[in-house]
């Protein structure tokens, strides 16, 4: 039952006032100790977002730094193991060769002096030194290599004709198309 005096409707009013008004500061008071809080959080997020950020960028520069030196690193490994190959295959290609001259010191000898001049006309020359079949073959590989535009070696007297035979007939070399006096080693590396 509400009374209709103006005196207990004023009071009741004021009580409800205050009693709103007492609501209303606890809210606000709630609502700025939220706002204090979320403002605190959010400048350590900020704080933890640049630290981010710069933790980001240093190992960005040791990345950078990093990738330079790895590939200097690696450039000079393989280099050196480029290197270390080349040293193989030349102490390979020598004991080849070493083993070859042997090979044919033993199976191909150059012949007597006194058998060849007997075979020879005695118009020619006696006095000729002979080129043992090593060193036609050694010359033959030093021509294509150094000029492989023109690889073509000149048949000469002191080259003995049944090695030249041997080279042509079992196709180590070749006879040059227009001058066969020249001969040339078989292109075996293409």
């Amino acid at each position: 039952v509400i009374s209709n005096n103006p005196d207990v409707l004023l009071t009741l009013g004021r009580e409800e006032l205050q009693k709103l008004d007492h609501d209303l500061e606890m809210v606000l008071s709630a609502v700025q100790a939220k706002n204090k809080k979320l403002k605190e959080d959010f400048k350590r997020e900020q704080e933890w977002l640049e630290e981010q950020q710069q933790l980001i960028e240093a190992l960005n520069v040791t990345e950078k730094e990093m990738k330079t030196q790895v590939i200097q690193f690696s450039e000079e490994r393989a280099f050196q193991g480029l290197k270390s190959k080349m040293l193989k295959i030349k102490a390979y290609k020598e004991e080849i060769l070493s083993a070859l001259g042997e090979f044919l010191e033993e199976h191909f000898p150059l012949p007597d002096k006194d058998e060849f001049v007997k075979k020879k006309n005695s118009s020619d020359d006696p006095t000729i030194q002979l080129v043992t079949l090593h060193e036609i073959l050694e010359n033959l590989i030093n021509k294509l290599m150094d000029t492989p535009h023109d690889p073509y070696l000149i048949i000469n007297s002191s080259f003995w004709p049944p090695y030249i035979e041997l080279l042509l007939r079992y196709g180590i070399a070749l006879r040059h198309p227009e001058d066969p006096n020249r001969i040339r080693l078989e292109a075996f590396h293409q």
